[in-house]
């Protein structure tokens, strides 16, 4: 689904913002969080790596944790980033790719 994102400053970066559902409330449990930093530490790495951007953090609240990359071409930065993203096992999840003036969003 390509959606257009509201109009900004005029700034083309790219990002892909991943959204997970935890079990529990709040910020999860400790192993889901865990598990999080695990794949963080990875696709850090293999974004790195690729030269494609960086992983900027992630936000745990309200029951989800929401990941952050960004970089020249959200398309690149979501191909390095998505088996990591595909691993973690929290569903429901959705990653939105923001590509300057327009996003796509995609189940996981």
């Amino acid at each position: 689904m390509e959606t257009s994102s509201a109009p900004d400053s005029g700034d083309d970066e790219h990002a892909v913002i991943a959204h997970f559902r935890l079990a529990a409330d709040g910020f999860g449990d400790a192993d889901q969080r865990e598990r999080v930093y695990a794949a963080e530490e990875v696709m850090a790495a293999a974004i790195d790596m690729a030269g494609v951007g960086e992983f900027d953090g992630n936000e745990f609240g309200a029951g989800e944790v929401v990941l952050y990359a960004y970089g020249p071409d959200g398309d690149s930065l979501f191909k390095v980033m998505e088996p990591m993203l595909r691993g973690l096992p929290f569903r429901p999840a959705h990653v939105v790719v923001r590509r300057g003036d327009s996003a796509s969003r995609m189940d996981l």
